[in-house]
């Protein structure tokens, strides 16, 4: 793969003085269309030999194109906040929105390229990443995202000529960086281990180009055409292209027409003397485990979903009565803004992770896209269908870095929840509490309840389990989401 990047491919300054100048207006007219389009962002990742021409190549872009679009990202040594987070989180931080250019320095392709080089982990985990990439790969793609994945390539003689001709001239010595003496030292190992990654992650949706960076008239036109022919190709194709149909075996409603909820017993109660006594032993135990030192080693992530008027906001209200207001926080989740339609669909999301030592509740979720997404045809039968491998894969990022994960899904029955509606009509101050909408959906029950076992199915898996609430009594389903919430942070402690 390296090898045909080490033929000495040149082009003479004639030749790149009278290709520039239309190269330049086209590209910047491809880029002034895909502002205006806004259809999908530009996400390239540069990566490769040190000295190979790959700072000044993005220099050179942002003098060709307008700088004002570009959002140039490097990712060297995590910081503090970083750390703190699952490593994932500071790429999807940094995404540009529709519209945009986006260019990724020390990206994912980095790192695990050093860390293998430098023997901070064995093939497994390199293949591991290797794994990773091409799923948050895949996902970007088919959230319209267009990749370009660029490898600079020098051969090691070139690379050392380089640093020869440079360590003695005191005009630019200051050129030489320690990563390029380093890089010096493990040269065999990091094409080892790189053409490894490009061959695994070359893909049709984001191939790589490898580019010799000997000359720098040749890696310059080379990459300004890449660039733009394939930006040019995706900007032509019809705003409303038509999708194919995922190759998926049909969910259908059971054959006895009996759902996973019917199957919970909702005549469990609390009695009222027996519910302030466990409510206020399950709220000490929670403000006991959140001022635990252990608790540093981790953070606590809280999604509450369930059927409207099921009590999710009174059951939210009494967890966080337990806790100082500076140790949480509430994100209820709506339509996506202009801000998130602009960005991949997990990418609102990602941006709330708390912190380790820190708790975050998710009042509706990223499983809005696998239900009322799915019922209300607000999004197409593929992307609710991959939504489920892509939900597991972010959950398994979490709960790796060290996220205590609940899910809470509280049920009610049909008879109760008209109940509540009627209740909420009657009463001023909670009229806010149903709309029209609410009404709607009603009609949609069964639709729902068919959608939820499939969202149970596909997503509750050990390390993500879900919990189904049964909240006909109010009292009892508060109890037991604080209950299973203690749980769940004392079996991770004994596992530290």
């Amino acid at each position: 793969m390296f090898e045909s990047a080490e033929i000495g491919r040149s082009l003479d300054k004639a030749t790149f003085e009278a290709e520039e100048p239309a190269l330049r207006e086209a590209l910047l007219e491809a880029q002034y269309e895909l502002r205006q389009q806004a259809r999908f962002p530009v996400i390239v990742l540069i990566n490769g030999i040190e000295g190979a021409g790959k700072g000044e190549t993005v220099k050179l872009l942002n003098e060709w194109m307008d700088p004002r679009l570009i959002q140039v990202s490097t990712f060297d040594v995590q910081t503090d906040e970083e750390l703190a987070r699952p490593p994932a989180w500071r790429y999807w931080r940094q995404l540009p929105p529709k519209g945009r250019i986006g260019v990724f320095f020390g990206n994912w392709y980095s790192q695990m390229l050093q860390g293998r080089v430098h023997g901070r982990f064995k093939d497994a985990v390199l293949d591991q990443a290797i794994d990773g990439a091409e799923r948050l790969e895949r996902m970007l793609c088919d959230e319209g995202a267009l990749i370009f994945k660029f490898w600079f390539h020098l051969s090691k003689k070139h690379m050392k000529a380089r640093l020869e001709a440079l360590k003695d001239d005191p005009l630019h010595s200051w050129r030489i960086s320690p990563l390029d003496w380093q890089q010096s030292k493990t040269y065999d190992k990091f094409v080892h281990y790189g053409e490894r990654v490009l061959r695994r992650t070359s893909r049709d949706y984001a191939p790589w180009y490898v580019v010799e960076g000997v000359d720098h008239y040749y890696r310059s036109l080379t990459v300004g055409r890449i660039l733009l022919e394939d930006l040019q190709a995706a900007l032509a194709e019809s705003k409303q292209r038509v999708q194919l149909q995922p190759h998926a075996a049909p969910l259908v409603s059971s054959l006895d027409n009996r759902g996973l909820l019917d199957s919970l017993d909702m005549t469990q109660v609390l009695g009222k003397e027996d519910y302030k006594e466990q409510l206020a032993m399950e709220q000490a135990r929670l403000s006991g485990l959140m001022r635990d030192k252990r608790m540093r080693k981790h953070a606590l992530l809280a999604v509450f979903e369930g059927n409207d008027a099921a009590g999710k906001g009174g059951a939210i209200r009494r967890v966080t009565g337990a806790l100082d207001p500076r140790q949480y926080r509430i994100v209820p989740v709506a339509a996506p803004t202009e801000e998130e339609r602009a960005q991949p669909y997990l990418w609102r999301f990602w941006r709330h992770i708390p912190a380790r030592g820190k708790f975050t509740i998710f009042d509706r979720s990223w499983y809005g896209r696998v239900l009322v997404e799915r019922v209300e045809g607000f999004c197409s039968e593929a992307d609710w269908l991959r939504a489920y491998g892509e939900i597991n894969d972010f959950e398994e990022q979490l709960t790796n870095a060290g996220v205590i994960l609940v899910k809470f899904w509280l049920a009610i029955d049909q008879q109760t929840q008209l109940e509540r509606f009627q209740e909420r009509e009657k009463i001023p101050f909670k009229r806010f509490k149903i709309t029209e909408e609410d009404w709607r959906n009603r009609d949609k029950w069964n639709d729902y309840a068919d959608a939820v076992g499939d969202m149970v199915d596909r997503t509750s898996t050990e390390i993500a389990p879900w919990t189904l609430v049964e909240a006909n009594d109010k009292r009892f389903a508060r109890v037991k989401v604080l209950r299973t919430i203690n749980q769940a942070i004392e079996a991770a402690f004994a596992k530290d």
